[in-house]
This record gives structure tokens, sequence and C-alpha cells, in this order.
């Protein structure tokens, strides 16, 4: 699959195939017959590849792969080699099916605390730097395509716009996929990170999985707290980290400690033998 950006339209698709593929030449005669149904109403281009290297970053376990980019969305389709499941799926699908969501939107959008009237949701945490992340964004879209009407699907990103979500859900690595249904959460972790596996767990086998109550909000004190105690953690830990690398501090401290105790202590001493003598003046007006 190749992007071709002076190719001036709205949309364009693309498929990955591979030579001496039976399933690649229904797609690939599907598609030609399709041609112009899509420039029509789609306003979309076709162009095939072979042994493209991009069939790993939108495709990673399924080829060929059939992708269809909007906005530079890319969008993979889940079906069978059939002319009216696919242009069905494309038409139904001109516009992007998966939610960008932010750590100020996210429970207003979502209510995921309550479980309120905006349905469930299944929201992948992602990172920018994430290479397994990038890669499961068209499989993502398709997940968010096929369950479009049924289940709201959104991603966030877990390292800037939604840092304090993942705080909150407690997101240790990523990619991480996190379903919400009626105020309970349920954590993907299943090995396969395909569209059905994904879909079959948001419609049904999220059951089989542990639910975990959604926390709520942190509070502003609550935040302020935490921060105080991560930053004495980084302090501390950053002060223990100098002093192995540059143990000469610590011991000129030490030094340094000792020297003034040492010169406190003369100098008590010398203070209480420099102290005068009070002379008993009321005795010596009595012998008088």
């Amino acid at each position: 699959m190749e992007h071709i950006n002076d190719i001036h339209c709205y949309q364009s698709k693309y498929t990955d195939s591979k030579p001496e593929c039976d399933i690649c030449n229904k797609f690939e005669h599907n598609l030609e017959s399709l041609q112009e149904d899509f420039k029509k109403h789609l306003h979309a281009v076709t162009a095939k590849t072979v042994n493209s290297h991009l069939s790993r970053l939108y495709s990673p376990t399924k080829e060929p792969a059939l992708v269809f980019f909007r906005h530079g969305v890319p969008l993979l389709f889940n079906g069978e080699p059939d002319e009216n499941e696919i242009y069905g799926f494309f038409e139904k699908n001109q516009s992007p099916a998966v939610k960008e969501l932010t750590d100020k939107i996210f429970e207003h959008i979502t209510q995921a605390a309550t479980g309120a009237t905006t349905g469930d949701w299944f929201v992948m945490f992602y990172g920018a730097s994430c290479v397994e992340c990038q890669r499961l964004h068209a499989v993502w879209e398709g997940v968010g395509a096929t369950l479009r009407g049924r289940i709201n699907v959104a991603r966030i990103d877990a390292n800037l716009a939604g840092v304090v979500t993942a705080k909150r859900f407690q997101i240790i690595k990523l990619p991480s996929f996190l379903f919400f249904r009626l105020g309970k959460v349920y954590r993907y972790e299943l090995p396969k990170s395909d569209i059905k596996s994904f879909v079959t767990f948001a419609q049904d086998w999220y059951k089989n999985s542990r639910s975990e109550t959604v926390p709520l909000l942190a509070s502003p004190f609550d935040e302020l707290v935490d921060w105080s105690v991560v930053t004495i953690k980084e302090i501390v830990a950053y002060t223990l980290h100098i002093l192995a690398e540059y143990p000469w501090i610590w011991q000129i401290g030490v030094a340094g400690f000792g020297l003034v105790a040492l010169t406190a202590l003369i100098a008590l001493v010398k203070a209480g033998k420099s102290k005068p003598k009070v002379k008993n003046t009321k005795k010596e007006k009595k012998s008088k």
C-alpha cells in the first residue's frame, strides 16, 4: 500500500497484495470493477502494490490488506473479497470512526465513572513514539467502523493530552485497551491484536475478564498531594544518585559536620573554664 500525495482527491484507497495469491486476485478483480464507483461516489482512486513494507504498518497480522485513507486516516477492511461488502463498508465509513479524547473531555464525553447516557466505550491508550501503537491505528479504525452505532471507540495519547487519564487508570504499557461499561472497566489482555478479536471482546468476551470499578476523578487537593509525593521521591532519588556518582560530596559533608561539632565542643569547654566566680557578698557583710 502506497499513499500517493500528489493525487488531488478527497480520499485515496489502496490494497496490498502478493504474487500467486488467490484471495489477492479476488480483491484486485473487485477493486477494478469498483473503480468508477469509487471515483464517482467516494472521490477515491485505487492502487496496488506487491510485497510492500507498508502492509506491516497498516495490517500487522493480515495480508492482503485493503486500506481506505480518509484525510490521511487509514481504515483497515476486515471483510470478504465481495464487491457489495467492500463498497458498502467504505461507503458507510467515509468519516473516521474513532474519536480522539483528552484529559479535559474524557469524563464529560465517556461518563465512565457514572456509566450514564453515552453508552459503552472501548478506548485505546497510545503514544506518539510507540511503534506498535502506530501499527494498530488502521486496525483500531477498523474496530470503530465495525462497531459504529453500537459501541463508542476512541483513543487517547497517554503521554501528552491524556497523561492524567492514563495515570488515573494505571496504564503502565502501551498500547493498552480498556472497555468501559456501566461504571465498570475491563482490561483487554488477550494476545491477539486483530479487528475480530477486539470486536468480539467488546461485544461479549469482556464478561470473562475481571471487572474493576471506575476510579473517580482526583480532586485538586489529591493532585497536589500526589504531586508533592512524586516531587519528594524524585528529589530523594536524585540526591542518592548524585551521592553515588560523587562519593566525595558526602565525605566532605560528613567531615565538615564533624569539624563544626568538634569546634562547638571545644568552644563550650573553654567557655566553662573561663567563667568568673561569683563572690558571696552577703556573707562578707555579715562577718563585718
